[in-house]
């Protein structure tokens, strides 16, 4: 009907019948039986699905944006209901409604979890749960160069000086994409057990950390991260989540140095060194610096785990850190700091224009020659009154479930954001497991309206109402 993609799907079915493949192995070898059979079910039921997509599907480079659009969305709900499986069937008991929460929750590299004592699950569904983020954040970023046709030209030099994707840079950017994820993951596992961090918590962490997730191996992650040198070995690696995946390979690997390549990254840079000073300066009285340094970049990055009981007075900040989110080809979510950044200087200076009529003001990002034009600008005001549309509307549907005004207003930044509830929202107690049906299904939806651009939506009632 709508002539979508679903080869370009079929990889990602591939990846979980790996992974599901792991998860046998591991729970053989550790002995781990009690959901041994709700991982040979998922392999078999994703190997399927593979097989069938890879087969019958056709790709098509020419294929429309609305089209990838739908074949992105389509991925968001079929990927999970497949992760969803070793949930189902497990020996817990998790209704459907529960079991799909969980993986949208973690395929969306959100972290909701309707588990109230990580200590009773067994070790296989607990990394499950992890492999879950990986996939998603992988998938987030494969479906960015998929898409990349509704990006604005500034962004897509960040990634290529090629302004339109053929399909052999498109097999070239993701190739690169896949290796860098994979490695990175591997090098944030390996200095975690460097730090003392035990093996199992290393490898679930380092799924989480890569993939911007939310899910934790515990109940909390004070539990884990007890010494001031963990505690500054995590907060740099969270960094990985908050630039560009890019960024470490051009700054080693790139010979001839391109500053389009690095032009976000180095506003993010400024961005990350202000908002620390800022809290040192004002908000850490008590020796508590590192605690608030883990807040700050667990925030910035959508990660949003927590060290501390919580600061009511700092949650609006903290939340704010959150919106605004990090770099535009990483896995965090946020309206990102470019956008924010552009559009506030922007508006500054068509209100200095008209104060000052004879001043030529350039809209251009500082310590570089790229200037933003007012098609990109209109995007990025699109973008913000798509958040705050989408804010107002799951605000109103969690309040009428019968969750208070304050905690819905923060439970849907923090969905539509991907970002986990912990006590530095003041959200640390909120009962997942137990949301009404309609209210779990509400996130289940803005958790995917978060995930994709927001733009997108635009796009797609824009197609449906407009269709010339």
């Amino acid at each position: 009907m709508f002539k979508l993609q679903i080869k370009y799907l079929s990889f990602f079915f591939g990846i979980v019948s790996i992974l599901s493949f792991f998860n046998i192995l591991y729970s053989c070898y550790f002995n781990l039986y009690l959901n041994l059979d709700t991982y040979y079910f998922t392999l078999l039921t994703s190997f399927i699905i593979f097989i069938i997509f890879f087969k019958f599907g056709k790709y098509n480079f020419k294929s429309n944006v609305f089209q990838k659009i739908l074949t992105v969305f389509l991925g968001y709900i079929l990927i999970p209901l497949t992760l969803s499986i070793p949930f189902y069937f497990s020996i817990y008991n998790l209704t459907f409604s529960n079991s799909f929460f969980e993986a949208i929750s973690g395929f969306t590299s959100t972290g909701f979890t309707v588990f109230e004592n990580i200590k009773l699950i067994d070790q296989s569904l607990i990394l499950w749960r992890s492999s879950i983020q990986w996939i998603g954040g992988l998938y987030f970023l494969f479906s960015i160069i998929y898409l990349i046709d509704i990006y604005d030209d500034s962004f897509k030099k960040t990634l290529t000086n090629f302004i339109s994707f053929n399909s052999s840079e498109i097999l070239k950017q993701a190739t690169k994409i896949f290796i860098l994820y994979s490695s990175l993951t591997i090098l944030i596992f390996l200095l975690l057990n460097f730090f003392s961090i035990r093996t199992f918590d290393s490898l679930n962490l380092a799924f989480t950390i890569i993939s911007s997730g939310g899910f934790l191996p515990v109940n909390d992650i004070s539990l884990i991260i007890r010494e001031n040198s963990q505690i500054i070995i995590f907060s740099i690696l969270m960094l990985f989540s908050f630039f560009s995946l890019f960024f470490t390979y051009n700054l080693i690997f790139l010979r001839k140095k391109n500053i389009n390549f690095f032009y976000e990254d180095f506003h993010l840079t400024i961005y990350l060194i202000v908002v620390i000073t800022i809290f040192l300066l004002f908000f850490s009285f008590k020796n508590d610096f590192l605690i608030n340094l883990f807040s700050i970049i667990s925030s910035m990055s959508n990660i949003g785990f927590s060290l501390d009981s919580g600061k009511p007075n700092l949650n609006f900040i903290f939340l704010i850190l959150v919106i605004i989110g990090g770099s535009f080809f990483s896995t965090s979510s946020g309206l990102r700091f470019v956008k924010v950044y552009s559009l506030f200087k922007f508006s500054l200076n068509q209100i200095l224009s008209f104060s000052r009529p004879k001043n030529v003001f350039m809209n251009r990002l500082i310590f570089t020659k790229i200037n933003f034009n007012l098609d990109e600008i209109n995007k990025y005001f699109l973008t913000i009154i798509v958040f705050i549309i989408s804010l107002i509307m799951l605000s109103i549907l969690l309040s009428l479930s019968g969750i208070n005004f304050i905690n819905s207003f923060k439970l849907s930044i923090l969905t539509l954001m991907n970002t986990v509830n912990s006590s530095i929202y003041g959200l640390e107690t909120f009962d997942f497991n137990n949301l009404q049906v309609f209210a779990k299904y509400s996130l289940i939806f803005f958790m995917i309206v978060g995930r994709i651009e927001l733009l997108t939506i635009l796009l797609l009632i824009k197609n449906f109402l407009f269709k010339n």
